[in-house]
């Protein structure tokens, strides 16, 4: 590896940051340090009814006071909708979404009542474009969701869609494990799916360092990589860190926040050592 290694650390400001984020931008800085390489922090903000400034504020705060260092600017994907507004465009223009009129509650329904787990993630169709068009007039939320049947038409399958995990090696790509995702919305644009990908292409990540819980979350983003035209950086999803019982951090476990751990006295120093870094 060289200095054309770039990863990035993403997180989104919708609470503080625990000890798994500490663990997850400490493993991605290493790697770049080890590799001669670049680190990169971005904000991930479009869902903006939960991200908060002052979360966002603490974010460089508390990676500081880990000991790290980040290039600048800082990229914020609220900064940057335009960028996913061609990408999704684009998609549309060549019929490779649809707009889709369900509730959740009417998803969640549709899947559990396919015979014997026949769907085990959404798969849909367009409506008759009369429908569709009476439905948009009338102002109902709608989401645009990746067609997996006509993405299928577009490269000829999928069995050619593979990407390169550092612990598991070549894996062949599997969209439909995750059905015809959600790429953007009505009333709130892009989703994280499709901003991540555009994200990572512009900023020139080729190595995507994050968590196992995002493991399933590579196959679709590998489809819409192909779809678009984008590189694929390599992933690595390490472990993920649990408390004493057995259960992941998350960020309503408060206890576990750096800013908690840090005012309770806890150092730096301390908490590397705990997750295993020098």
């Amino acid at each position: 590896m060289s200095g054309d290694f770039v990863t990035r650390f993403a997180p989104s400001p919708t609470g503080d940051l625990h000890r798994g984020h500490a663990f997850s931008a400490l493993t991605a800085h290493q790697a770049a340090r080890d590799a001669g390489g670049r680190f990169l922090l971005r904000i991930e903000d479009i869902d903006r009814t939960r991200s908060r400034p002052e979360f966002e504020a603490a974010i460089p705060e508390d990676l500081a006071w880990l000991g790290l260092a980040w290039e600048e600017p800082v990229r914020r994907q609220s900064d940057h909708m335009s960028d996913y507004g061609r990408a999704l465009r684009d998609l549309a223009e060549r019929g490779l979404l649809y707009r889709c009129f369900r509730t959740r509650r009417e998803i969640a329904l549709a899947i559990e009542s396919a015979p014997h787990g026949a769907m085990e993630a959404f798969r849909g169709t367009p409506l008759p474009a009369a429908e569709e068009a009476r439905r948009v007039e009338a102002g109902e939320a709608y989401a645009w969701r990746l067609s997996l049947d006509a993405a299928s038409r577009v490269l000829c399958g999928f069995d050619d869609l593979t990407f390169i995990d550092r612990d598991r090696g070549e894996v062949a790509a599997r969209p439909e494990l995750g059905g015809d995702v959600v790429l953007g919305r009505k009333d709130v644009g892009v989703a994280y799916h499709l901003a991540v990908v555009v994200d990572d292409a512009l900023q020139g990540v080729t190595e995507v360092i994050r968590g196992e819980d995002l493991f399933e979350a590579a196959h679709v983003q590998r489809l819409l990589q192909a779809l678009l035209g984008l590189p694929t950086p390599a992933y690595r999803h390490h472990s993920l860190i649990t408390g004493p019982d057995g259960r992941r951090f998350a960020k309503r476990d408060g206890a576990q926040t750096l800013r908690a751990l840090r005012e309770a006295g806890m150092t730096a120093q301390a908490l590397r050592r705990e997750l295993g870094f020098t």
